[in-house]
């Protein structure tokens, strides 16, 4: 079985490190670059960093914080927020980041998709997926889930998927920052017909949460903030609780 992987997430506002509830909310949870050094000396298999207002403050990403976060760190990067073209992504690739994720530029414009995939391999193209369950199903939201596509979440998957994205994080909007568990039931659906990996993300409150976004809901990936931020769960701890649970995991070197 390939090892599951552990990934905090900071979510940037205005440089700096925050953390809301159903991403609304947001508190303050520390200095980007000294979280980042953090998780990577403890043991985190890779970093995902979300520049959270980019895309409805019309910006680009924060390249110049990019570019210092990646010194301080030596595992995979992936890099998100307000990125729209292939351009921005090579930028932001040459800039120090490994893979780079796509949200609201991908719903707006789908072929972008392709031609990042093309141009730069599907291992560094990332769709992420904001997902709120409305009625029976899942919907598509984005610009940091203000707006509703009207997009059915599992379609959408399934043609990000057959695009070229390589791997696809998904945040249950109705979990994120709640720290009631995964949405077991998404992650279920998602992974009944992916054929990429799929980082779980939103709800992480405990140890096993985690172990039951990979027990039950099949993930291939682990995405957390608030546990990690606050310190409330070691990496290494939560690699221990894993290993116990017979989850394969990357060695903490």
């Amino acid at each position: 079985m390939l090892a599951k992987r552990i990934i905090p997430c900071l979510d940037i506002k205005d440089g700096r490190t925050v953390k809301g509830v159903n991403f609304e909310g947001l508190r303050d949870a520390g200095d980007p670059v000294e979280l980042a050094k953090r998780y990577s000396d403890e043991g985190a298999d890779e970093l995902v960093f979300l520049d959270i207002t980019a895309t409805k403050e019309k910006r680009k990403t924060l390249v110049d914080l990019v570019k210092r976060i990646s010194k301080k760190i030596n595992i995979p990067f992936t890099v998100g927020g307000g990125i729209n073209s292939v351009s921005q992504i090579a930028e932001l690739l040459h800039a120090g980041a490994d893979k780079v994720s796509l949200n609201s530029a991908i719903v707006r414009n789908p072929d972008l998709i392709n031609k990042a995939a093309q141009q730069f391999g599907s291992q560094c193209i990332v769709a992420a997926v904001d997902a709120k369950r409305i009625g029976n199903q899942w919907t598509v939201f984005i610009s940091g889930g203000s707006i509703n596509t009207q997009k059915d979440a599992l379609q959408w998957i399934k043609e990000v998927q057959q695009r070229g994205a390589g791997e696809i994080l998904l945040t249950s909007m109705d979990k994120d920052g709640t720290k009631s568990g995964y949405d077991l039931e998404l992650l279920q659906a998602v992974n009944a017909f992916a054929q990429v990996p799929v980082i779980a993300s939103g709800g992480a409150g405990t140890k096993q949460h985690c172990i039951e976004a990979i027990t039950e809901g099949n993930a291939d990936a682990i995405l957390a903030a608030s546990i990690f931020h606050f310190q409330e769960i070691a990496i290494s701890d939560l690699k221990g609780e894993l290993k116990k649970a017979h989850i394969t995991v990357r060695e903490t070197t």
